[in-house]
């Protein structure tokens, strides 16, 4: 099978990354995940707007095969039809290309594209919980996936060791910040609420998209800064990637009464 190195397709098994590597050695990038289905890449427009944003953050330049949505999109078509998949599920892995210690001697960056066959992560969430022992912080690169790859495994261990369906993360102040990979949205008295991008959590594509759509549907939403309570008083609760919609049933000894919300549901429709 095949992979995606700097835009040439590659034998999975032949391929080797070059050392040193700046994003094994100071984790000097970044990576996007992305789903393709229905022969495109589901919601394009928002990853490639995080994928500038962050690249702008880090000082990079984006290579010219990634530029474009369509540049990117034919690209990505070539290695899901090499891999003779229907629905994908990509990886698109970005670091600076040079060497150097701390202080990079180069803006240009390399990358890698892999895919796995996709399946929809939808099912109810039974049991979820506050974390107690990992806290995201807010950071000028925190609202893009890698910089802060560390506490998620910190978080998915905590939630394993818990025997937890979902864990929600904190802020270091005790604000509601988002769960281990996915955002968290609730509705109450018929207005979407999700944390702030101040609490450190990441800039979510589905998250994004949700916001827009809440606001062409003139259904009132609002960001911010949210202690647990306000969560707990929800009517809804959800979590929200590109891998689907994850409805929460309860959160600590708090149990959710609806798992089918009209708010929700115009959103989805």
């Amino acid at each position: 099978m095949y992979l995606l190195h700097n835009g040439h397709l590659v034998p999975e098994a032949t391929f080797a990354l070059p050392l040193p590597n700046r994003g094994l050695q100071f984790n000097d990038g970044f990576f996007e995940t992305l789903i393709w289905d229905d022969y495109k890449v589901q919601l394009l427009p928002y990853h490639m707007a995080r994928m500038r944003q962050a690249a702008q953050a880090l000082s990079l330049q984006l290579p010219t095969a990634l530029t474009t949505e369509t540049d990117l999109q034919d690209m990505l078509r070539a290695l899901v039809e090499a891999k003779q998949l229907t629905t994908a599920r990509l990886r698109l892995q970005f670091w600076r290309a040079g060497g150097g210690l701390y202080a990079p001697t180069t803006a240009e960056a390399e990358f890698v594209v892999t895919a796995q066959p996709f399946q929809p992560a939808e099912s109810v969430v039974n049991k979820a919980d506050f974390a107690q022992r990992v806290r995201t912080a807010f950071s000028t690169v925190s609202f893009c996936k890698g910089p802060n790859a560390l506490q998620y495994v910190l978080a998915a261990q905590e939630r394993q060791q818990r025997e937890l369906d979902e864990l929600i993360l904190l802020d270091g102040a005790g604000c509601v910040a988002e769960c281990v990979s996915a955002a968290i949205f609730w509705v109450r008295n018929g207005c979407l609420y999700t944390p702030s991008l101040e609490t450190g959590c990441i800039a979510g594509v589905r998250r994004a998209y949700f916001l827009q759509r809440a606001r062409e549907l003139a259904i009132p939403c609002a960001e911010g800064l949210y202690e647990p309570e306000a969560l707990l008083q929800a009517e809804v609760v959800f979590t929200a990637n590109i891998a689907g919609i994850r409805i929460l049933k309860q959160v600590g000894k708090v149990l959710f009464s609806s798992i089918n919300h009209s708010v929700l549901n115009a959103l989805l429709a």
